[in-house]
């Protein structure tokens, strides 16, 4: 639509407000004017109701009362505008023309919501009520609530949910209960159709890595407030799956995965939990000074301008190795191997593998700096080796990026990557923790809780990704 026809008026009439009778004007453009006051019906409105004789739109506006459709940035509240046509003709003709243009948008109008509320610090509940529900009351947007009782209640949800009515899937948590949705839609039997489901995500966990990039990528506050405002506008992006495999078992992974100092900060930082989110930081130096180092080696497809990453080495057998049992699984079986690049490897000892899909690990940690939602590739960070300072301060620039230009560290994009896990250099009777979103993957022995059943045993993985393949309400269309 050019300007033009944006802002030719869809409907023009005299209304009364505050017993003032004025000129009202409903943009083509979905701009709605009058003499002190211009909506945008796709940024700034949720919603309408007509009650009786008077029409209330639902709005957010910036607290510092901009005028017209600009703004200088301010916090964003709730706001009621209440108009009143002056006969029921045009009263009918307001409804209809306004619900035309909100029918126009897109917008989800039943969700299904999945909250955690024993995530984090057990705020999820309490975030809901105070800033998700009352925005999606403004916006009608009808909704079905479950808690999730246990782990993995959610992928149990996912699995068997019927989908046909709702307009997309809402977690209120950390980042875990919408990789656990991500896994059951993809067990389905329906999943090519399941998998299109737009998902939703509302940070009240510890880390809430997805709802920092999503926000972030527009350069808006990590808050429930902006998180469900973009679901009510009903904007969509495509995000890359990584399928993560190790014989016939297999597990999808939207985030990352992490192998050595991140993953053992990570998870034996738990045992600290009660210090809320300085457990990370108080755990990080203790294993700064305490540095462990764990033989292995990875290999990897390098996206192109990444190909002198590491050495050459032939694929050989390993190719029927990645793709033999992919036919033999219900549900998603991930992509086939494509040998399209150069393939490298790395041997160790590392001190950390980081592979990550979007930029931001945790609402202080942009761990990937130059990720992509649905490029195709997963950043991988790699350190072999860092003196402590260097690793202290390196670790200290992790709130803004700056750690991959560290000369320690190697930073580049991967469309297939195989981890060949090992022992710890200091003692190879222990072993490490692999993690993946937040949870462990798997633990070698001599490790924190290693007595405790994992998804994949302590051995070689191969992750693949899959461009595109889920989909997820943002602030901008993708």
């Amino acid at each position: 639509m050019d300007r033009t026809d944006a802002g030719a008026p869809l409907l023009s009439d005299l209304v009364r407000i505050s017993g003032d009778v004025v000129p009202m004007t409903l943009t083509a453009g979905g701009k709605l004017r009058w003499p002190d006051r211009c909506l945008s019906i796709e940024k700034d409105v949720l919603g309408f109701t007509v009650e009786g004789c008077h029409i209330k739109i639902r709005a957010v506006i910036e607290s510092r009362a901009a005028i017209c459709c600009g703004g200088d940035g301010g916090t964003l509240l709730r706001k009621t505008f209440t108009f009143e046509p002056l006969n029921e003709d045009s009263l009918r003709l307001w409804n209809q023309r306004l619900q035309s243009v909100f029918d126009s948008l897109g917008r989800p109008k039943r969700l299904f919501v999945l909250l955690n509320p024993y995530g984090g610090n057990r705020s999820a509940t309490k975030v809901f009520l105070d800033d998700v529900k009352p925005l999606l009351d403004d916006a009608n947007i009808q909704y079905t609530l479950q808690e999730t009782k246990y782990r993995l209640h959610a992928k149990e949800v996912a699995h068997s949910l019927d989908l046909l009515g709702y307009d997309g899937v809402l977690c209120v948590s950390g980042d875990g209960i919408l990789v656990e949705v991500v896994n059951g839609l993809l067990e389905r039997e329906d999943w090519s159709y399941a998998i299109k489901m737009p998902l939703g995500v509302i940070p009240a966990g510890t880390a809430n890595g997805m709802a920092k990039s999503l926000l972030d990528s527009v350069g808006e506050s990590c808050t429930a407030f902006n998180a469900a405002l973009a679901i009510i506008r009903g904007h969509k992006r495509s995000l890359d799956v990584a399928t993560v495999s190790q014989g016939e078992k297999r597990y999808f992974s939207v985030l990352m995965l992490a192998w050595g100092l991140i993953a053992d900060i990570d998870i034996e930082s738990e045992k600290y939990r009660w210090m809320g989110s300085a457990r990370m930081d108080f755990y990080a130096i203790q294993r700064i000074f305490c540095l462990r180092r764990y033989h292995g080696c990875i290999k990897f497809v390098a996206a192109p301008g990444f190909e002198n990453f590491g050495e050459p080495y032939e694929l050989g057998s390993e190719v029927d190795e990645l793709n033999s049992n992919w036919v033999m699984q219900d549900g998603y079986c991930g992509p086939t191997f494509d040998m399209k690049g150069f393939n490298r490897k790395i041997e160790g000892p590392f001190l950390s593998i980081w592979l990550h899909n979007v930029p931001w690990g945790g609402e202080d940690i942009l761990a990937a700096p130059d990720a992509k939602f649905s490029d195709g590739y997963l950043d991988l960070v790699v350190m072999k080796d860092c003196p402590k300072l260097s690793l202290a301060m390196l670790m200290s620039e992790m709130n803004k990026g700056g750690h991959v230009r560290s000369p320690h560290v190697l930073y580049l994009k991967v469309k297939a990557f195989a981890l060949e896990p090992g022992p710890r250099a200091d003692d190879p009777n222990k072993e490490g923790i692999i993690d993946i979103d937040g949870e462990v993957l798997a633990r070698g022995k001599g490790t924190y809780k290693c007595d405790q059943k994992t998804l994949m045993a302590y051995g070689k993985l191969h992750i693949k990704v899959d461009q595109g393949l889920a989909t997820v309400f943002s602030p901008i269309s993708s």
